[in-house]
């Protein structure tokens, strides 16, 4: 180890220039290890500060700090993340308050009374369910045909919805209003009566709902459904298919029909007007 020995001994030494051109004189300076020291302490600071601030005006540093770059890639995935659950649940929201204002609609249009308490104008709300061009051109014949021969309006009336039994029945005191009908998932089931269908979609706490607008001033609502096989708007007949049974909703708990029918805007008990238990469609 000679050269260590030395270098701590050696304290002070001289740099001397040689010219090529012998007509200037040589140069000599004399530096010692504590000016040395101090030299590159203060270079090399003034280095760092300087590859601090041009990495990160000129946007380089992610690409040249591969740990840097790291992190920013991990904050940009996180914020990329956490944008697209802000527009998915704004999007939720919007179909939440859609349903919802379409429904307020349909039980307008279907509840005369319920359009008077709230103040509104039923043909205000009609554009929301205009029927389609084409109709249903064979019903039309079917109604003229009977009011014809007949001169007088045929009276409403309902088959049960379901085939299965009644697990609870028309409690209103207890904030129940309609019938429960214990059924398996998938069960179908069948417009009670003829009608037009005003509302189909989903809502938190019913799950699917469908809900159809019949003559004599009648609504009936099937909640809970897992599949619905009817659009708003379409024309249904009695016992046609119009939706499976299900387990949707938060108000539910296990798989059940819940069947309620209104009249001119207040709920009744539906069996007072359901008139045989051969449950199910024609």
């Amino acid at each position: 180890m000679p050269l260590i020995k030395y270098l701590k001994n050696l304290k002070n030494f001289s740099v001397i220039i040689l010219p090529d051109d012998t007509s200037h004189e040589t140069k000599t300076h004399k530096f010692n290890s504590f000016k040395i020291a101090l030299f590159l302490f203060l270079f090399s600071i003034f280095m760092s500060i300087a590859s601090y601030y041009f990495l990160n005006l000129t946007g380089i540093g992610p690409a040249v700090l591969p740990g840097n770059f790291q992190i920013r890639t991990e904050e940009q995935k996180k914020a990329e993340k956490l944008k697209e659950r802000i527009i998915y649940l704004a999007n939720e929201i919007q179909k939440l308050k859609s349903t919802n204002q379409k429904l307020k609609y349909a039980l307008i249009l279907g509840d005369s009374l319920l359009a008077d308490s709230l103040g509104v104008e039923p043909d205000s709300v009609e554009h929301f369910y205009d029927y389609p061009a084409e109709g249903n051109i064979l019903s039309v014949f079917v109604k003229l045909f009977i009011s014809e021969n007949n001169g007088t309006n045929t009276q409403t009336f309902f088959i049960f919805p379901v085939n299965g039994y009644i697990s609870r029945h028309f409690e209103p005191e207890k904030g129940h209003m309609g019938l429960d009908f214990a059924v398996k998932e998938n069960t179908p089931l069948y417009a009670a009566a003829s009608g037009y269908v005003i509302f189909a979609g989903y809502t938190i706490e019913e799950g699917h709902v469908i809900i159809l607008s019949h003559s004599d001033g009648y609504t009936t609502i099937y909640k809970h459904c897992s599949l619905l096989l009817k659009d708003e708007r379409d024309t249904v007949e009695q016992g046609e298919l119009i939706a499976q049974s299900g387990n949707s909703g938060l108000h539910t708990t296990g798989p059940h029909l819940h069947f309620e029918i209104w009249k001119d805007g207040s709920v009744i008990d539906p069996e007072t007007v359901l008139i045989t238990n051969n449950q199910g469609g024609f």
